[in-house]
């Protein structure tokens, strides 16, 4: 299935067991232009990463689940070539005794008889068949998109996890190097250096900037073992050659801050074995081996063209897979209506009988017992009769409840339809407000880890030249780090938006 995600003609389902098809008859030039602009949404919206694009593919080509509904769709287009005419009878018959008639003696007798529909009746059932098979086409192309967000969302979450991974890390340096700094402090040295230390901590950008990405076998860029030991051997290395202190700063600072960090060594190893579900998960949903490693993009990017809110509704009402399928079902529906009536028709039937003589012996005498005893001799010649029949349907009753039941499926897949509208519309709306709140938080809270990196920068010269509050330069770190976690999720969570978007509008 290696095409799963272009759109082809109906007809190369005929060449390719592996081909999925959008049927022939969507292709009009109002919606290939409408194709295109939701691939240019895409495109637009979501700035992708190439190996989630692969992802992507290889879910839909390998997702065992998917491949059944696909080999489904597949069964059901064959229904169309089921539609023929009733086969004929051939009846055969042979006496065993001859039957003595006028013209010979018969010794077989064969009919065939071939039974016609009502006019049109043959073309109806056919169209019935292939709306079905379009709507079993649609109910695939929803499981797709569903397997597809699935992916993405999963994709997400692990991207999530690691750039939470790589904050936190962030954030060890910055304690660490506060960590050196209190040192100083306690010990009475030059703290100049220390402080420039902080600040370029502060001011580093996470690895996901830095690295795009990487692979730890697991699946994405680690390396908070070796920070954790690190910042341990640092730490102990640290107590133990402070001496009794001499400066101006206070034990309790160094302390708090080793405090810290053996917390946030906890809560990378954590992260780490929080990715593993997601991992088998992720695995899973492409087809794979649950231990097989991935790598992907870190970096969270997305870039939205303006307005692009106004037509995306218009275009999910026109291309969301559960409408276009209740929309074939009704189609269904009617046809069943029409086969309903065409079923109360006759039907005809034409044949041939063939009836086999041979000749038979002159027996008695002319003009004895008045002629009673006499029969002239046959001449045993085969004899052909066509046939003709027709059904008569008088019981009307059945045709009639025919006619009325498929009626009111329609109309309650009219109901259905209406109500799927109202809620594609509704979740539209709850989507794009989620997608709007996102994108203020974001740079809203761009702007806060800006202020609070200056802040924080102030603060840290403020403790290193005058001995300010400690306590204040801990809560700058905190708001820092929260700051930016808060902003990492409002990202992840933009994009789960926007996946569900494209979810919606299933192409």
């Amino acid at each position: 299935m290696k095409t799963l995600l272009k759109i082809t003609n109906k007809r190369a389902i005929a060449n390719s067991g592996r081909m999925v098809c959008i049927p022939k008859q969507y292709l009009s030039i109002s919606s290939i232009y409408q194709y295109l602009l939701i691939l240019i949404f895409m495109v637009s919206v979501n700035g992708y990463s190439q190996s989630l694009d692969q992802y992507l593919e290889e879910a839909a080509e390998n997702n065992p689940a998917l491949q059944a509904s696909f080999k489904g769709y597949q069964a059901s287009l064959e229904k169309t070539n089921q539609v023929t005419l009733e086969n004929p009878q051939l009846n055969i018959g042979v006496f065993t005794r001859p039957m003595e008639l006028l013209m010979g003696n018969q010794r077989a007798e064969a009919s065939v008889m071939q039974m016609f529909p009502w006019f049109g009746m043959l073309k109806t059932q056919k169209d019935e068949a292939t709306l079905m098979a379009e709507a079993k086409y649609e109910e695939f192309r929803q499981q797709r998109n569903v397997l597809l967000y699935q992916v993405k969302e999963t994709y997400f979450q692990l991207q999530q996890l690691q750039n939470s991974i790589e904050i936190t890390e962030s954030n060890l340096d910055i304690l660490k190097s506060l960590e050196e700094l209190a040192i100083i402090r306690y010990q009475g040295g030059n703290t100049s250096d220390a402080v420039s230390s902080v600040s370029a901590a502060v001011r580093r950008p996470t690895r996901s900037g830095q690295q795009n990405g990487g692979s730890d076998g697991m699946g994405m860029g680690g390396g908070s073992s070796s920070s954790s030991s690190g910042a341990s051997s640092s730490g102990g290395s640290a107590m133990s050659s402070m001496g009794s202190g001499g400066g101006s700063g206070k034990l309790t600072d160094v302390l708090r801050l080793q405090v810290q960090i053996k917390a946030l060594e906890s809560d990378l190893q954590q992260l780490e074995v929080d990715k593993r579900p997601f991992l088998v998960r992720f695995n899973q949903l492409l087809g794979r081996d649950k231990n097989e490693p991935l790598e992907f993009e870190t970096e969270i990017s997305t870039q939205k063209n303006i307005g692009w809110e106004f037509t995306m509704l218009e275009q999910i009402l026109e291309t969301n897979p559960m409408l276009l399928m209740l929309e074939k079902e009704g189609l269904v529906y009617q046809k069943q209506g029409e086969m309903a009536k065409l079923e109360g028709k006759p039907m005809f039937g034409l044949g041939l009988n063939y009836m086999v003589f041979s000749p038979r012996p002159e027996m008695g005498a002319p003009g004895g017992m008045n002629g009673m005893d006499y029969m002239p001799a046959g001449m045993g010649n085969n004899m052909v009769m066509p046939m003709a029949t027709v059904s008569l349907p008088i019981y009307r009753k059945k045709y009639k409840a025919m006619e009325s039941e498929s009626k009111l499926y329609w109309e309650a897949n009219e109901k259905q339809k209406e109500d799927l509208q109202r809620t594609l519309e509704t979740e539209f709306e709850s989507i794009l407000v989620s997608i709007k709140d996102a994108t203020r938080k974001v740079t809203l809270l761009e702007e806060q880890i800006e202020l609070t990196k200056q802040t924080m920068e102030l603060s840290v010269t403020s403790y290193a030249n005058e001995g300010s509050s400690f306590e204040e330069v801990l809560n700058i770190q905190r708001e820092l780090l929260d700051f930016r976690l808060n902003l990492l999720n409002t990202k992840i969570e933009r994009e789960i938006q926007f996946a569900r978007v494209e979810t919606l509008i299933g192409i």
